[in-house]
């Protein structure tokens, strides 16, 4: 009895923490869940997957506002798998799985008038998060530091984003 009981508290646990995360994502701003969005396509391009992932959290957001419905965005954030085969249409069931490594992205991309930009081109790095080392983690930042979009705009980390 005291089994079932456990294996009972665990599926809730999993289910809980599975709703948690898309609530996660519910609450980003949508300029920011267009960003998972593109990385979550990326991602599920890859022969190599073979699960669904979920946006699980985000581990630093900034974004730039210039005005004329133009704004820079940088978004770094954690994907998970879940039990869920790679094509899955209805999200809403899948558990994640805790026997797989997080996949920790950066993207960063300029917006106008709430949509990405293809110009300049989107950045997307997503790795699992035991093979990224700290100079990756340096040269994603240095890369969305250093974007070039025109003369005189504000970089896309010169703001205090918000964790």
């Amino acid at each position: 009895m005291a089994a079932l009981l456990l294996l009972l508290l665990v599926s809730a646990g999993v289910l809980l923490s599975s709703i948690e995360a898309q609530e996660a994502y519910s609450q980003l701003p949508d300029n920011y869940r267009k960003g998972v969005d593109l990385a979550l396509q990326q991602l599920i391009s890859h022969s190599g997957v073979r699960y669904h992932y979920l946006f699980f959290k985000s581990l630093l957001k900034s974004d730039i506002e210039l005005g004329f419905d133009v704004g820079y965005i940088y978004h770094n954030f954690y994907l998970k798998a879940t039990k869920c085969g790679k094509g899955t249409v209805d999200v809403t069931q899948c558990k994640f799985r805790d026997d797989r490594p997080l996949i920790d992205c950066a993207i960063c991309y300029k917006t106008f008038a709430g949509e990405i930009e293809k110009e300049p081109k989107p950045y997307v790095h997503c790795l699992h998060k035991p093979a990224l080392t700290e100079d990756m983690k340096t040269t994603r930042v240095d890369h969305c530091r250093t974007m070039s979009y025109q003369s005189g705009d504000s970089t896309i980390l010169a703001s205090k984003g918000s964790k």
